[in-house]
């Protein structure tokens, strides 16, 4: 099935259903009150934004009208999960590794392995690629491509993997934003600095713990 883009806030919001569904079972479904506190937070967020109510509302029901989100009956406040699996036609996994790409941005097989921890524990590196290649290799049928490799940023070892539930990737620009989370010169100067002071200390700290136990008769492990 072939969706239209959605949007950022779109995204956020139904990334953020998605997570609370399997983090926090017991409060889910969602009130709109906590889809705008889930889209607002300030961790494992990236970027990080300032959803308000009316925002919220009016994503939730854009995705109501996709089939992405349905309303839960009974109660008195009106609740809200997602139906992103059925929808997108994807198994757990993969539903996983897009809720996260849309909640933290682009990152890599091995972040994307340990932070789907407490949504779904893959088994290895290699079975998170597997699934991202499935999604890069997702037929025109049905829907085309979800997820594309970025192209290797300067300074980094691995490629990251951006997803396409809003549409195409501005390469260059992602490119830009890794860039400028990127430690600069100056801060590179003094981590080095630092960690060879500490190098210096731990040196000096062997030698005197050394020292002590020639003293006392001692072997490196306490033994007399």
């Amino acid at each position: 099935m072939s969706l239209r883009p959605l949007s950022p806030v779109e995204a956020r919001v139904l990334g953020t259903l998605m997570e609370k569904a399997r983090t926090v079972p017991d409060s889910y479904p969602l009130t709109l009150n906590m889809v705008v506190t889930g889209c607002n937070q300030k961790t494992t967020r990236d970027p990080i934004m300032q959803v308000d109510e009316a925002q919220a509302q009016a994503a939730l029901d854009a995705l109501k009208s996709l089939s992405l989100v349905f309303e839960s009956s009974g109660g008195r406040v009106t609740r809200y999960e997602h139906n992103f699996q059925r929808v997108y036609g994807v198994p757990e996994q993969s539903a996983v590794i897009l809720g996260l790409l849309m909640l933290r941005g682009p990152q890599t097989a091995g972040e994307l392995r340990i932070n789907t921890e407490r949504w779904y524990r893959f088994a290895d590196i290699s079975s998170v690629e597997g699934f991202l290649e499935e999604l890069q290799d997702r037929a025109e049928e049905k829907g085309g491509p979800l997820v594309v490799k970025l192209a290797r940023a300067p300074g980094a070892r691995e490629q990251r993997w951006a997803h396409l539930v809003c549409g195409p990737v501005d390469m260059a620009q992602a490119a830009t934003a890794f860039e400028a989370q990127m430690p600069g010169a100056g801060e590179l100067a003094h981590l080095q600095t630092r960690i060879e002071s500490l190098e210096s200390e731990v040196t000096a700290l062997r030698a005197t713990v050394e020292k002590l136990c020639s003293e006392l008769g001692l072997s490196q492990d306490g033994q007399a």
